[in-house]
Parts: C-alpha cells; sequence; structure tokens
C-alpha cells in the first residue's frame, strides 16, 4: 500500500514538472529537468513568470489538465 502511494505522488509530481517544462517551452524559454528540478534560462525570466498567470498555474496543477 505504502509503495503503491509513493508512485503516485512520485507520478503526480513528475507531471507538474512536465507541465512547467511544456509551458515555459511554449513561450520559448529553455528547458531542463534534472531529477526533481525544472532549469529555466532565458532572458527577463523572472519577470516574465510572475507577470503570466498561466505560467504559475502550470506549476501549481491548476493548468486543467
Amino acid at each position: 500500500m505504502r509503495a503503491r502511494l509513493e508512485r503516485r505522488v512520485a507520478a503526480r509530481a513528475a507531471a507538474a514538472r512536465a507541465r512547467i517544462a511544456a509551458a515555459m517551452a511554449a513561450e520559448g524559454v529553455a528547458v531542463r529537468v534534472e531529477g526533481e528540478t525544472v532549469l529555466l534560462s532565458a532572458p527577463g525570466l523572472r519577470a516574465r513568470w510572475w507577470r503570466d498567470l498561466a505560467l504559475r498555474e502550470a506549476g501549481r496543477g491548476g493548468s486543467g489538465q
């Protein structure tokens, strides 16, 4: 039972990382997922993140997926 729960939690976390990566890639940001970390690079990235609600919601699982 515990192993199944751990797999579900890990799968949900991986799905959230994938949503973040997809949303950022759609905005033209270079994205790399390394383990539990989503690495991003682009000029003005911090300003873009705070300006765009859809990108923030992708990380919260609120993108409707």
